[in-house]
């Protein structure tokens, strides 16, 4: 069963116990902003016509992290992190947590926020990416 947690879980976890973050939003949008030390492995890709799957995104995670690697998804507003973790979870890793209202927060049928993300919650952020974070890096 998929567990779902708030940011501010999210970030004690990354404190306290050593879950790292996987941002699934794509580039541009990891650019403009993520959770301080995010690694960035897109599920989907901005493409002419919309959004595109990225067929690599699980074999990139795993190229990356052990399946024993405790992880925190999180994308704009939980909706690809809670397929993005669906996945990881089918792959075959055992501790994910996702962040129910991710970087930018979840909104209702009328775009009024219905849960605080990360940026809402005044947790660290940042526009650069750690060596070796980056989709460029980890499977680009």
């Amino acid at each position: 069963m998929l567990e779902r947690i708030g940011a501010r879980e999210a970030k004690r976890r990354m404190d306290e116990d050593g879950w790292i973050y996987l941002d699934v939003r794509s580039v541009p949008e990891f650019e403009q902003g993520h959770p301080n030390g995010a690694y960035n492995v897109p599920l989907l890709h901005l493409a002419s016509g919309g959004m595109a799957t990225n067929e690599g995104f699980v074999a990139a995670v795993i190229r990356v992290f052990d399946p024993a690697t405790k992880i925190v998804v999180g994308c704009q507003s939980g909706v690809r992190s809670v397929r993005a973790a669906e996945l990881l979870l089918e792959a075959g890793f055992q501790s994910i947590a996702e962040q129910r209202a991710g970087f930018g927060g979840a909104r209702g049928p009328f775009g009024e926020r219905v849960e605080a993300g990360w940026l809402d919650e005044g947790l660290p952020t940042s526009t650069e990416a750690a060596t070796g974070r980056s989709w460029a890096e980890l499977g680009g």
